[in-house]
């Protein structure tokens, strides 16, 4: 009778956006590792709610994964027992430590005695012990920025240098993030904003526990933040102690469930455009606008006179007919004469990004996306809403140059006056707008760097087969 290969053990967050990305980038690493020598098991954690049971892998989706594949590589699903949440949480960040700590001894239970490595997220670091108990090396794939990774390995130490709260800072006061040029205040991510808030708390415990990896797996490329990490491997992020080694190996993009063939209405609509002629407005799966927003957008894009796909979503409820009672009156046909549509549901955002008629992205700088538009090459107006989007939105900008600036008024819940999205979707489209020229030439770089990277050979292929080769040292079977 055959062995069981080695396993590499994944358990990542349920919402679609984390478990998908991380589920592409576990078979990857397997892949490396060989698919002839190792396997991968997913732990499957029950969405805690009916809400975040739509946002988890599509059932479809896990039934295609969990054959073979391209990869060659086997891949095991394993539901965890269910555990009920915790109902006095006060923030999403909070809710979701506490539920994943809930399921440690469920993990525990459920992880092969042929298991290799245990591979979890940031969110995850509790999770840490459970490795300890059973003598496996534990690695945190992290699904957002190498910026992102640094701040919350810095965390440790600012809470005790910074004398007051971010948000509570004005405008001239600026954190240092290292591999950053110096950050105000006002972009640092929603979670860390107030001290007192327990999505704070939650994420300095993670920042001080992800020290203890034996390896950190980033979803970037060497080449899209190199100041980033390289000032985490130098240190710099943990004074008095090293970092754990850093593997980049993105960008990692899923392409599961998010394509349409070409058959969907915006591809279709996108087919009869012009080259570079449409700007994309789309805000995430949990990105929504209020009426007045909706109003004031609405108000941009038609005086811009530029083509456009917006995606809108103002509630999770809305369907397809919300839309007459919330937008300008005559808005739908003025602007579907121009050369403007408005979809209500969902799209296939990748698929679009990837089309030659769009020429411009308005984006709540959620890191899927922006990976997604950098690999199309597609320039940005950053329009941030939640979790660590502020910070992604800065470095856009002030780092990459793949952005041009967009002011956003976290004090009035990210509001974006008509002026300010008018003048953003001109220096998108518009050869003349300098800052746009930039940004256009800049995503186009940063694509060219990023396909390379992820090729053989390229930074994140060996960086991919260095973790390989770690982990593959270190399996006892």
């Amino acid at each position: 009778m055959a062995m069981a290969k080695p396993t590499v053990v994944l358990l990542p967050v349920w919402a679609s956006g984390h478990f998908m990305p991380a589920l592409e980038a576990a078979k990857r690493l397997v892949a490396a590792l060989g698919a002839d020598l190792f396997s991968l098991t997913v732990l499957v954690m029950r969405p805690p709610t009916p809400d975040s049971a739509s946002e988890r892998v599509p059932p479809p989706v896990a039934r295609e994964s969990s054959s073979h594949g391209a990869t060659g590589v086997e891949v095991a699903f394993v539901h965890l027992p269910h555990v009920d949440p915790p109902t006095d949480c006060a923030t999403v960040e909070e809710f979701t430590s506490r539920y994943i700590r809930l399921h440690a001894p469920r993990v525990r239970a459920a992880v092969s005695p042929r298991a290799a490595a245990l591979v979890v997220e940031f969110t995850s670091t509790d999770i840490f012990d459970v490795a300890r108990e059973l003598g496996l090396p534990a690695y945190v794939y992290f699904a957002s920025s190498a910026a992102m990774l640094a701040l919350m390995l810095r965390l440790p130490a600012l809470h005790h240098e910074m004398p007051t709260e971010f948000g509570e800072m004005d405008g001239g006061h600026y954190v240092r993030v290292p591999g950053l040029p110096p950050v105000p205040a006002s972009f640092m991510p929603a979670s860390v904003m107030s001290k007192k808030s327990p999505s704070y708390g939650d994420t300095l415990y993670h920042g001080g526990r992800l020290v203890d990896a034996a390896g950190i797996i980033v979803n970037t490329a060497v080449e899209l933040e190199p100041a980033g990490g390289a000032a985490i491997a130098e240190g710099q992020c943990t004074p008095g102690r090293p970092a754990p080694p850093l593997y980049p190996i993105g960008p990692v993009i899923s392409s599961a469930g998010a394509q349409s063939d070409g058959n969907h209405e915006c591809i279709r609509w996108l087919d009869a455009q012009p080259q570079a002629s449409v700007v994309l407005l789309c805000f995430g799966s949990l990105g929504f606008l209020g009426a007045a927003q909706v109003r004031e957008a609405a108000t941009a894009l038609e005086r811009s006179e530029h083509r456009f796909l917006w995606v809108l979503r103002t509630s999770p409820a809305a369907g397809a007919d919300h839309l007459d009672g919330i937008l300008p009156e005559g808005f739908l046909d003025r602007t579907a004469a121009a050369g403007g549509l408005v979809w209500p549901l969902w799209a296939p955002q990748r698929e679009i990004l990837a089309h030659a008629a769009v020429g411009g992205f308005v984006t709540h700088c959620g890191w899927n996306s922006v990976l997604e538009a950098v690999w199309s090459g597609v320039p940005m107006a950053p329009w941030p809403l939640y979790a660590e989007q502020h910070l992604n939105a800065f470095e856009l900008v002030a780092a990459m140059g793949v952005a041009v600036r967009m002011e956003v008024d976290r004090k009035r819940s990210n509001f974006v006056e008509a002026r300010e999205l008018e003048h953003a979707v001109r220096c998108l489209m518009e050869e003349e707008e300098e800052e746009g020229r930039r940004a256009r030439r800049r995503a186009a770089e940063a694509m060219a760097a990023c396909r390379k990277a992820v090729d053989a050979g390229g930074s994140s292929d060996a960086s991919l087969h260095s973790v390989a080769a770690r982990m593959r040292n270190d399996t006892k079977w």
